[in-house]
Formats: C-alpha cells, sequence, structure tokens
C-alpha cells in the first residue's frame, strides 16, 4: 500500500516551542508523527530547521520544515509508490531529497516526522503493533524485551535555575521484576524524594523542571546524590534502585577544562578542573553511591578524557553529545574506545532507519543503548515502540511526571500487557567497563 496523501503543520512541544507534525494517509486511513527537540544539543547533530525570524515564534518557527514537508518531502513520497512497508528505502528516499550530510537542507525535523509516519502506516499494513513492525525491520526476535526506565528527577545544568552543573541525575529500578512493577517503584520513590526535597529546601524547591525533575537549590552533585539515597532508603528499594547521572558536560566546557561552577558569572579560572581529575570526581562517586551509568562526562570532542575514563571505569559510560546518534561518529568512538553506551535519540540523527543502524553498530562492539527522549517532547510514544523492539533494556524519558513523558511510561505498561511472554530487563541491558550487557549474549 502506497501514500495517498501528506500533509504537515506547525503544532507546539512540552516547552511551548513550535515543532513539526505530519499526517500521513494511505487507504488504511491518517497515521501522524510529532518530532521532538533538544535543548542541550551537541554541535555534531543533524538539524532542526527553524525560520529564525525572530519577529515570530522568537526565532523558533517551523514554517520552513512545513513547507519542505508538504512541498517537496509528501509529492516526492506519493510519486515514488514506494510501499509503506519500505522503510529503508523511503528513509533512503527523504535523505536522497535533502542531500546534504546532516539533513541541512530540508530540515531533520521535517524528514524525521515523515519516517515516523511512514513507521505507523506500515505497522498498519501489516496489522501488528508498531513495535513488531520495527522488530521485524530491525532483525530482532522475541521474546520482546521491557526496558529498565531511567528516571530523570533531579536537574541541573542546562534544564535548572540551579547551582548544579550536572544536568540528570536518574534512578533505575533495575530491581524490579517486571515493568508495571519498575513505574510502582519509580513513582513511589519520585513521591518520597518530593517529599524530602520539600522538607529540605521548602515548597517551592518541588516546582518541576522540563523533564518532571525536580531542581532543588543544591551546591552539587554530593548534595543531589545524599538527596537520592536518602529517598530510596525512605521508599524502602534499597538495593533495588541504582542511579545514573547525565553530566552534558560540553555546557561547562571552557578551555579546555571543566567549570563545575558555570552559571555563575564570576567564576574563578582557578577552580576550573581537567578531564582527569573530573575522572577522579566521577570515580569517588562510583565508590560512594550505587552508580551505574554516567552519560557525557566529557566534551563532545575531548576524546582523550573520554578513553581514559572508559579504561579507568567499571559502570556504563554512555555517548550522547559524543556521538550524536551517528554511525560515523559511533564508528570513530569504537575505534578510540571512548565509551561503551549509546544514546539513541532519534531527532539527532533524523530516520528511522539510521536509528536502528546506529543503535546495531553501538551493540555489535558490545555497548548498552539507551533510548531517550528530548527534552522538548510531544505526546508522541514511537520511542516506547522502538526500545522494545531494539531489544536494548534502556530507557530514558523523563520523571514520572508532565504527561509527554508520561505518555511514553503508559505507552509501554500497555506493550507489557498485550505481550504477556516479555522479559524485563532490569539491569541485564548495562554494559559495565569491558563487560557487554548481559542481553547482548542471549
Amino acid at each position: 500500500m502506497s501514500v495517498t496523501k501528506v500533509h504537515a503543520r506547525q503544532i507546539f512541544d512540552s516547552r511551548g516551542n513550535p515543532t513539526v507534525e505530519v499526517d500521513l494517509h494511505t487507504d488504511k486511513g491518517l497515521f501522524r508523527a510529532a518530532v521532538p527537540s533538544g535543548a542541550s544539543t551537541g554541535v555534531h547533530e543533524a538539524v532542526e530547521l527553524r525560520d529564525g525570524d525572530k519577529a515570530n515564534y522568537v526565532g523558533k518557527g517551523v514554517s520552513k520544515a512545513v513547507n519542505n514537508v508538504n512541498a517537496v518531502l509528501g509529492p516526492e513520497l506519493i510519486k515514488s509508490g514506494l510501499k509503506v512497508t519500505q522503510q529503508k528505502e523511503i528513509d533512503d528516499l527523504l535523505i536522497k531529497l535533502d542531500g546534504t550530510p546532516n539533513k541541512g537542507k530540508l530540515g531533520a525535523n521535517a524528514i524525521l516526522g515523515v519516517s515516523i509516519a511512514c513507521v505507523e502506516a506500515g505497522a498498519a499494513e501489516k496489522g501488528v503493533p508498531v513495535y513488531q513492525h520495527l522488530a521485524e525491520l530491525a532483525g530482532v526476535k522475541p521474546p520482546y524485551i521491557m526496558p529498565c526506565p531511567a528516571f530523570n528527577v533531579i536537574n541541573g545544568g542546562s534544564h535548572a535555575g540551579n547551582k548544579l552543573a550536572f544536568q540528570e541525575f536518574m534512578l533505575l529500578p533495575t530491581g524490579a521484576t517486571s515493568f508495571t512493577e519498575a513505574m510502582k517503584i519509580g513513582t513511589e520513590t519520585y513521591h518520597t524524594l518530593k517529599k524530602v526535597i520539600s522538607a529540605k529546601y521548602g515548597i517551592d524547591a518541588v516546582n518541576v523542571g522540563d523533564e518532571g525533575g525536580f531542581a532543588p537549590n543544591v551546591s552539587g552533585a554530593d548534595e543531589s546524590l545524599e538527596l537520592l539515597t536518602e529517598a530510596i532508603s525512605k521508599a524502602g528499594y534499597e538495593g533495588k534502585i541504582k542511579i545514573a547521572l547525565d553530566v552534558a558536560s560540553s555546557e561547562f566546557y571552557k578551555d579546555g577544562k571543566y567549570d563545575l561552577d558555570f552559571k555563575n558569572p564570576n567564576s574563578d579560572p582557578q577552580k576550573w578542573i581537567s578531564g582527569t581529575e573530573l575522572a577522579d570526581l566521577y570515580l569517588s562517586y562510583v565508590k560512594k553511591y550505587p552508580i551505574v551509568s554516567i552519560e557525557d562526562p566529557f566534551d563532545q570532542d575531548d576524546w582523550e578524557a573520554w578513553t581514559h575514563f572508559t579504561k579507568n571505569s567499571s559502570v556504563q559510560i554512555v555517548g550522547d553529545d559524543l556521538t550524536v546518534t551517528n554511525p560515523l561518529r559511533i564508528k570513530t568512538a569504537i575505534e578510540k574506545k571512548a565509551c561503551n553506551g549509546l544514546l539513541l535519540k532519534i531527532n539527532q540523527i533524523g530516520t528511522i532507519s539510521e536509528s536502528i543502524q546506529a543503535a546495531q553498530l553501538a551493540q555489535s562492539d558490545g555497548w548498552g543503548v539507551m533510548v531517550s527522549h528530548r527534552s522538548g517532547e510531544t505526546e508522541n510514544t514511537i520511542i516506547a515502540d522502538l526500545v522494545v523492539a531494539l531489544g536494548t533494556g534502556q530507557i530514558k524519558t523523563g520523571a514520572p511526571a508532565r504527561s509527554e513523558r508520561v505518555a511514553k511510561y503508559n505507552a509501554l505498561l500497555r506493550i507489557e500487557g498485550e505481550i504477556k511472554d516479555g522479559v524485563y530487563a532490569g539491569d541485564k541491558g548495562l554494559s559495565a567497563g569491558l563487560t557487554a550487557p548481559a542481553l547482548l549474549k542471549k
């Protein structure tokens, strides 16, 4: 079945910024997809095309990207006569129509909208759930793996107005026996953390950030980790919950050093630290707290620090700004032994086929793969289907709060209810130093 009509429009993401939505029609009906947008973006990401007209939507309008779907991508897709089940051929066509290495001409946001809508249409054409269609495209056989969620519950970095340099502190219910139980553990601990923070810092400290986490006025990472430890203990889940960090350190990399006081305009350059010193700081945290994963510990081009740390650490080291879901960057990271984990963000690369390729390339070197939302999200839930399809066993899509985050978790609850013989990943999707995830050995 081919595409009969494609129509894109501008809608809004969870931050009130414009984004692209695509309606794709076949004889089976209407299939809709909306595209997310990040705040701390890597310089190597595919291009999110914005209008740049400061007089409208503070320069963030997407009318150009919308027009590129309506005037170029849609008509050419219809003309091609490709069946909606031919995802790879469709994505290749979209890439070819753009013709640039970073999707800068038509926009990764335009291309991704069409790519996701085609996945939805392809699943309907085959009469199967979206996760099953994606698994078949990726060549992944059942049993399906339900992921361990990584709940971002304390925010710092570019996501928050506190002094905290590190961007995210996450809870991972690795000790759960099902995704449903992981949600129970995660939500109960989230509510306990809210009480702990409220008692220590006051009621205004539990206002939530872009991803539903809290941004209390903590002095640094130690204080945040102590809060998490206290909440885990008070909720009664010691040993069942591990901690992950997303440092997003490219945000505070200055002149070859790392400034942990980067939000202070009068930060003292004498106190900025080297990559090796920062690595030692992480290692001290790993010793003291149940940390199993650290994302973007160093700047996206500080390859030497990455390689040094990965060699000396026993946890999962995840590339996000470093790798930007791009097979070429992933290849370099594999060659340099820079990390052992990939953060998979579909809008960093711009098509579903390339996202699958990126995940499989990372897995071929024994990496863990964590499928991820963006800080500017929509109610679209394709990443819930994708993480089950790929069987990577890890997803991060915010705190268990704010509907654009919870939509993904609720989609996963529905999938778990549907597949019956699904296996909950627990900690088996995580790599650890030189040890590949247990899931890869099945």
